[in-house]
């Protein structure tokens, strides 16, 4: 396969993706054909056919790539990033990066993620955090010792949260930047919700 054919592929399943997206903001994806689909992206059905089975087919394979792509950032982090954070306070640059991805594909995400897309989709995410990010990054920075609560309620607790806030900031037409964004999960995740919000918090056991 040459470059051009290459390019051209990659256009096409562009195209449909994007036709898929403005759909399911309109209709949802149960109400949505692939005769809707070959329309709005102005192809017929044969070329539809040539890439996916069904709209379903079309539906996971988005999906499938949009999380390998941030896999492939997360993947680059090490937990020396983890621990500069921890000692200056600075914004990972990682998750800048993991941002920054998510607002390239903010339309395609907005729309999965939201009341019309794919309700399975957030535990994909969710599942995706938890072991790409948290328990080969985050983990290893844990004393057993020093855990106050269940590891798994801990993880699973962070999972949720990160979601939550990429989904706030895409529902809410994404009016921080990347880095900012990157600021406000950074200090969420390393000085909780309670700093965030200014309370002040005494010792339980004091």
């Amino acid at each position: 396969m040459d470059g051009n054919t290459d390019r051209r592929i990659v256009r096409t399943r562009l195209v449909i993706r994007d036709a898929l997206t403005e759909l399911i903001e309109e209709k949802g994806f149960e109400a949505v054909s692939v005769k809707d689909i070959t329309t709005r992206a102005n192809i017929n059905r044969g070329t539809f056919y040539l890439h996916y089975r069904d709209k379903f087919d079309l539906l996971e394979q988005s999906e499938a790539e949009v999380i390998e792509g941030i896999i492939a950032i997360i993947t680059k982090a090490t937990s020396e990033d983890l621990e500069t954070y921890r000692e200056t306070g600075i914004s990972v640059s990682l998750i800048v990066t993991v941002f920054e991805y998510i607002e390239e594909h903010a339309a395609f995400l907005k729309a999965i993620l939201g009341p019309k897309g794919d309700v399975s989709f957030q535990s994909q995410l969710k599942a995706m955090f938890r072991k790409n990010l948290l328990e080969k990054n985050l983990s290893p920075l844990i004393r057993k010792e020093n855990l106050q609560v269940p590891a798994e309620y801990f993880l699973s607790y962070v999972s949720s949260a990160h979601l939550g806030i990429i989904q706030q900031w895409l529902m809410s037409g994404r009016q921080e930047t990347p880095a900012e964004m990157a600021r406000i999960l950074s200090l969420l995740t390393f000085r909780g919700p309670f700093y965030a919000a200014g309370i002040a918090v005494s010792d339980p056991k004091a």
